[in-house]
């Protein structure tokens, strides 16, 4: 039996890698659908995704449990600490002030970004830099709490260079469509923290078999994001209550942003001018923006 020390989503995500197809489809399900997959049997298992009860069985095996029961025993010990992060939190902060509640989380984010910084690699973030600059498109891809920064990360970079592809999606076959032409000139940024998406994981992995660049943002190089990314950038992320902290990853994000632009000054500067004469030619803002103190709205 494997290390009794490592969680079962823990020992799917460090074998996902070099699972066979119809085992990556288990791993995908139970990754998603957690909470169904904790009550099914191996025969139900396998039927929902159309292959055989020995192959789930066998991929129970494969992660070091010695039967399928082993393997749903784990899995339901994982779903119950998830389940028992609001208990925790009350445990925590149940007799805090909301003043209290208010440094206590700032507190623990700066602790976080002090961490990142200690450990991010400063030639990683370089490296990505450059790849970054130098690719013909930039695929941008995160999902669930993640795409927020997703979506700021693409904002910036449409301002600093073109063929910027925010990648939105609700199913695999999706992100598949939308990344169909990424080849050996393109670059995929993965953004993805624990609980770690399935479907971001697989982008990475498609623009790895296309022979992309891939660079990930995650939390440890123990992600599983780290196995198709050829520069990963490390920013911690824990759960300080029932929501994930994103304040280092972000932090991260910004220093991406401020060294490109550092890297086209010039690129950056005509943008923001040629965007200024758009706002004002067609009046995007209507004169509704209040620039000074004291100042009359017109």
């Amino acid at each position: 039996m494997g290390d009794n020390r490592e969680d079962v989503i823990t020992r799917i995500n460090g074998k996902y890698a070099s699972m066979s197809r119809n085992r990556k489809r288990i791993a995908s399900f139970i990754l998603e659908h957690y909470d169904e997959a904790v009550f099914m049997t191996a025969a139900r298992l396998g039927e929902s995704l159309g292959i055989s009860e020995s192959t789930v069985v066998r991929f129970a095996s494969g992660l070091g449990y010695d039967g399928y029961p082993e393997f749903q025993k784990a899995l339901e010990e994982w779903v119950q600490s998830k389940l028992n992060t609001v208990e925790k939190m009350h445990v925590k902060y149940g007799k805090s002030t909301q003043s209290e509640i208010l440094t206590a989380v700032l507190a623990s984010d700066m602790e976080k970004i002090r961490d990142t910084i200690e450990n991010l690699d400063p030639s990683a973030f370089e490296t990505a830099v450059d790849i970054i600059l130098e690719a013909e498109t930039v695929y941008i891809i995160g999902i669930r709490t993640c795409e927020p920064l997703a979506d700021f990360l693409s904002f910036y970079l449409n301002m600093i260079r073109g063929n910027v592809r925010l990648v939105r999606t609700t199913s695999v076959s999706e992100i598949f469509e939308q990344m169909l032409r990424i080849d050996e000139r393109d670059v995929v940024i993965g953004i993805s923290f624990p609980r770690y998406s399935m479907r971001t994981l697989k982008a990475l992995e498609f623009a790895n078999d296309r022979n992309a660049r891939v660079i990930a943002i995650t939390d440890s190089v123990h992600s599983p994001m780290n196995l198709y990314s050829s520069c990963n950038l490390l920013a911690r992320s824990d759960m300080v209550s029932i929501v994930d902290s994103l304040v280092a990853p972000l932090s991260v994000i910004n220093a991406l942003v401020v060294a490109l632009c550092m890297k086209r000054p010039e690129e950056v500067r005509q943008e923001l001018e040629m965007l200024e004469d758009t706002w004002n030619n067609y009046q995007i803002y209507m004169n509704d923006e209040i620039n000074f103190i004291g100042e009359e709205p017109l």
